[in-house]
């Protein structure tokens, strides 16, 4: 993976984001790792503001600004590596942004089965049973 002008996000067909339009932040990751994790910016934050986006339509836009805000950050720093880092955020991107845009089945409402209905009201009946035996006998 390059990171180069030619490099892209492919969300699906017909729709790319190009990585220049992702704004980078580097800075040392926390944890072990002694004198190399203290002088090596291996973290990387990975920022994609959606408003500022050239190659997606409007409407697009609306529906990520809906669900993300702004902007979307992505936050790296699993291994020592700059640059596998940079590969897993990207990744992540790629895959919270195909997430984002999936479109969500209708579910279609259904009504209970006749077995489910007979069920619920046994279990109401006995409910019912029980309540009742616990009150005092009436004398009248």
């Amino acid at each position: 993976m390059s990171f180069g002008k030619n490099r892209y996000l492919f969300i699906k067909p017909g729709l790319r984001i190009p990585v220049s339009e992702i704004i980078w932040n580097f800075n040392p990751s926390g944890g072990p790792g002694g004198q190399h994790a203290n002088k090596s910016n291996t973290r990387v934050e990975a920022e994609l503001v959606v408003s500022q986006l050239t190659e997606i339509d409007d409407q697009i836009k609306k529906l990520l600004i809906k669900k993300f805000g702004e902007s979307l950050r992505v936050v790296e720093d699993s291994t020592r590596s700059q640059n596998r880092n940079r590969k897993k955020a990207l990744e992540r991107m790629e895959k919270i942004l195909i997430d984002a845009l999936q479109v969500q089945k209708k579910r279609k409402p259904t009504r209970p089965t006749y077995s489910s209905n007979e069920r619920r009201l046994k279990v109401k009946k006995h409910q019912s049973k029980l309540k009742a035996d616990r009150k005092p006998p009436d004398f009248n």
